[in-house]
This record gives C-alpha cells, sequence and structure tokens, in this order.
C-alpha cells in the first residue's frame, strides 16, 4: 500500500515507519504541525524529521508554515475542544495531500502517542476519508510505544516533553 503517513515528530514516527516498511507497505512522510509552539520547538521537530527521513531515505512532505495564529484563532475560548480541532487540520491536510498524491491511504503518528485521544482520531480520520474520497489506514500504533523510544534513543533524536501547542506545554510543566 502507497500510504501518507502524518508524522508530529520522528520519535513517534519510528517505530510504526519500520513495522509498516517490513510489512512491504510504501510509506512516504507528511510533515504539518501548524500548532506546536514554540517556534524553536517547531524548528527542532521538523529539523529531527528531516534528518531521520535523510537518513532513512524515505519521501517526506513538508507543508512548512508556521501558523499559530491561525491555531490559536480557532482554539480561542474553545480550550477544551482544542485538540479536535487541531486533530481535524492536521488530517485534514493530509486526506488531501493522499488524495492529490494517489496514495492509497493516511494517517497518523498520532495513533502511536499513549497521551492522546485515540477514539477522536480515529473518529476524525474516518469522517475525513469518506469526506475526500481516500481511505484511512487506522492502526493502533500504541504497541510500539517503548521500541519507538528505544529507536529514538539509540538514534539519539531530540525528544520533546509535550504534544506542542502552548496548552499541551502548560499543562506538562505547571504538573
Amino acid at each position: 500500500m502507497k500510504l501518507l503517513f502524518h508524522i508530529c515528530c520522528a520519535p513517534c514516527f519510528a517505530a510504526p515507519y519500520f513495522h509498516l516498511k517490513a510489512e512491504g507497505h510504501d510509506v512516504h512522510g507528511f510533515w504539518y504541525n501548524h500548532n506546536i509552539h514554540p517556534y524553536t520547538e517547531y524548528r527542532k521537530r521538523l529539523e529531527t524529521l528531516q534528518e531521520f527521513a535523510g537518513k532513512e531515505n524515505f519521501p517526506l512532505i513538508v507543508k512548512d508554515e508556521y501558523e499559530l495564529e491561525k491555531f490559536l484563532r480557532k482554539t480561542a475560548f474553545r480550550e477544551q475542544e482544542r485538540c479536535r480541532i487541531c486533530y481535524y487540520d492536521r488530517l485534514k491536510y493530509s486526506a488531501i495531500i493522499a488524495k492529490k498524491g494517489n496514495f492509497d491511504a493516511f494517517t497518523t503518528t498520532l495513533l502511536y502517542s499513549k497521551f492522546q485521544k485515540h477514539d477522536l482520531i480515529k473518529e476524525i480520520g474516518e469522517s475525513l476519508a469518506k469526506e475526500y474520497g481516500i481511505k484511512f489506514y487506522y492502526q493502533d500504533f500504541r504497541e510500539y510505544w517503548q521500541e519507538g523510544i528505544k529507536i529514538s534513543k539509540e538514534k539519539k533524536m531530540y525528544r520533546q516533553q509535550y504534544c506542542g501547542c502552548v496548552y499541551s506545554e502548560r499543562d506538562r510543566y505547571l504538573k
């Protein structure tokens, strides 16, 4: 299967990538993460992913648009719905790119993290799949959690400490 994989960061992508590649899938990466704050964090994550793509030689599509204001406008006064809004935006662009690029399906590293709202991601992905006429590839990648941590440490990847948005940064460090 030719699969477009939305990637939030290289550490979350590594283990699912190696498993899907071993199964014979043609995996292409896609970076679009307009929510990441601050800009220095955004750059570190993107550069780590680009370095990983170079070393592993997989195609990487980059939508390098830092749209913090757009994200904040959509989430202001809707902070409790910020994840839904963020998932939707990133998966929508993934579906559009997958459809235009003649991919068989699209998926996301958000399905790897044990900190994400897994059922919500699946619901949004499947809804966008119907809307754009492209399959959403669902797999619970959380089974690779420990393996992904090990790989990212072995490869000395930059490992972030929060999901990405200013709200998740707050939640992570105020505990």
